[in-house]
């Protein structure tokens, strides 16, 4: 997986050393991934994000963006959140050896279109082994995944 992960001071990191950097200091940490998308005129822009969640101490976490041809099917869209989120969790568990939990910007409540994909994509992460979290409950990742996509 070649993905080119920065700091939200705009410093790239090479995702692997840097996990390992924040477990070796922060060894009880959790580490979420969740992503977002937004649509803006003729691109559709996803941010994929790493949430280190350090305790009592807060959340550091780093991001990959990138911009696609607009992608105007929600389901299309909303399915590719997923597959980047669980693409960037398998990576991390097979190449560093974590735990890692998976947020996904699905709702539980059945007025939202995406709740037409929790039961696919939470199937999914957790057939491969992954603690998933949709909304209304913890959302770390698609939280920040969300803002740097704005």
């Amino acid at each position: 997986m070649q993905r080119d992960f920065k700091k939200i001071n705009g410093d790239f990191v090479d995702l692997s050393e840097h996990t390992k950097n924040i477990i070796s200091s922060n060894p009880d940490c959790e580490i979420h991934v969740g992503s977002d998308s937004q649509n803006y005129k003729n691109q559709t822009t996803y941010s994929v994000v790493v949430a280190y969640r350090l305790g009592t101490n807060g959340v550091h976490y780093i991001y990959h963006k990138v911009k696609v041809e607009k992608i105007k099917d929600r389901w299309t869209k909303l399915l590719k959140e997923a597959e980047l989120s669980i693409e960037v969790a398998e990576w991390l568990t097979s190449t560093v050896g974590v735990d890692v939990q998976i947020d996904m910007d699905f709702n539980e409540n059945e007025n939202f279109y995406s709740n037409r994909l929790v039961q696919l994509a939470k199937g999914w992460a957790n057939s491969l082994g992954y603690k998933v979290n949709i909304k209304p409950n913890i959302q770390i990742a698609t939280k920040a995944a969300d803002f740097q996509c704005r």
